[in-house]
């Protein structure tokens, strides 16, 4: 086998996401001939604040905060299940301000760094897979907690008091049941965390932090998405380019390659005029369906130019981040972070992933009937 073809085999095992991607959105132009209406499919924004925050959260676990972090959450928990109760609820409630993507960015290294330190990276598939459900989960229940919602709340017209009302039953029901999940760990001590960790310097701290601030302002549309990932690329290109080289840009292709396949697939009359014939009392059932081959962001935009049964749309596309590993885009945050730390678990994540996602989607599927 020649070099080229080893290096195509190669890239296709340790980017199997992005490789899909890329086959979706080259069949599609066969469908949809590239024009100029392909630069409008993508979200540059959304591109702009994940290249952002990975750029910040890799600034932060230069400085070591993590590790900071990590020994005095080890030094505070007693219990290997308490260690996973915090792990687990951070991106659950922190998903619900700083959305589902940020809280993966920032949590699922932070999590990696504890089990490394307490001496439990045995535990490192079911924690990334818990947290990344948690995140996908305590975000449905604020309009600001993924970008499905945000755009869905704008176009509803809804009140925040309703939105929040809408998604309490089904938010609730997620955190019983991630806490029940949880618990079934064995109660065994934590052990191996060192007995203190330096904190990191201000100095170290500055810049990251700056980013982050600057990042949340974006992500609140009060500066311009794009404008801040300038800032950030040419602050690191001047003073730490090997921070900026460590910025996971496949991660970035693949959300880019995913808005060409969706935006060619809302273009097809033939696949726009079945759309409106199965819509008509189906939205939430559509819209889990939908968002397991094209994700949910995708198919809230695809599928609110065909239906104004809004409560149905917003519960369908938020139910609809659980299931498939691209059912929620920003489960591939977690999916890539595992796989560059531990390329061996990749099957064994993606398995467990799986499992975990159908069970809580089955649940909550009940929840919405019952309603």
């Amino acid at each position: 086998m020649g070099k080229l073809a080893k290096g195509v085999l190669g890239f296709l095992r340790r980017e199997v996401v992005l490789s899909a991607a890329i086959v979706l959105a080259a069949a599609s132009a066969f469908l949809v001939p590239p024009d100029a209406q392909y630069f409008s499919y993508i979200d540059w924004d959304t591109l702009a604040l994940l290249f952002g925050l990975m750029a910040v959260m890799q600034g932060f676990q230069k400085a070591g905060l993590f590790v900071f972090l990590g020994s005095r959450l080890l030094r505070r928990a007693a219990t290997v299940r308490g260690m996973l109760f915090v792990l687990v609820f951070l991106p659950f409630v922190c998903s619900m301000v700083i959305t589902n993507d940020v809280s993966l960015i920032t949590f699922v290294p932070f999590g990696i760094t504890v089990l490394r330190m307490a001496g439990k990276e045995k535990l490192l598939v079911p924690m990334a897979v818990l947290q990344t459900a948690a995140a996908n989960l305590g975000s449905m229940l604020t309009p600001m907690g993924n970008p499905q919602n945000l755009y869905l709340y704008t176009r509803s017209a809804m009140g925040f008091g309703e939105f929040c009302w809408l998604m309490l039953p089904y938010t609730a029901v997620s955190a019983l049941c991630l806490a029940a999940l949880v618990w079934c760990r064995k109660r065994e001590p934590v052990s191996g965390a060192p007995a203190a960790a330096p904190a990191p310097s201000l100095r170290s701290l500055l810049p990251a932090a700056a980013g982050f601030l600057l990042c949340l302002l974006a992500l609140f549309d009060l500066l311009p998405a794009i404008g801040v990932a300038a800032v950030a690329a040419v602050f690191l290109l001047a003073f730490d380019r090997p921070l900026l080289a460590r910025v996971d840009y496949s991660l970035l292709a693949t959300f880019a390659a995913f808005f060409i396949f969706t935006g060619n697939l809302g273009r097809l009359e033939s696949f726009r005029d079945f759309l409106f014939s199965i819509l008509e009392g189906r939205v939430e059932g559509v819209a889990v369906l939908a968002s397991q081959v094209i994700s949910n962001v995708p198919a809230a935009l695809l599928l609110s130019g065909f239906t104004q049964d809004w409560p149905a749309l917003i519960v369908g596309c938020n139910l609809g981040g659980l299931g498939t590993l691209i059912a929620s885009m920003a489960s591939l945050i977690s999916y890539k972070q595992v796989g560059r730390e531990y390329p061996g678990e990749r099957r064994r994540y993606f398995f467990w992933f799986t499992l975990c996602n159908i069970g809580l989607l089955a649940v909550l599927l009940g929840t919405a009937a019952l309603l």
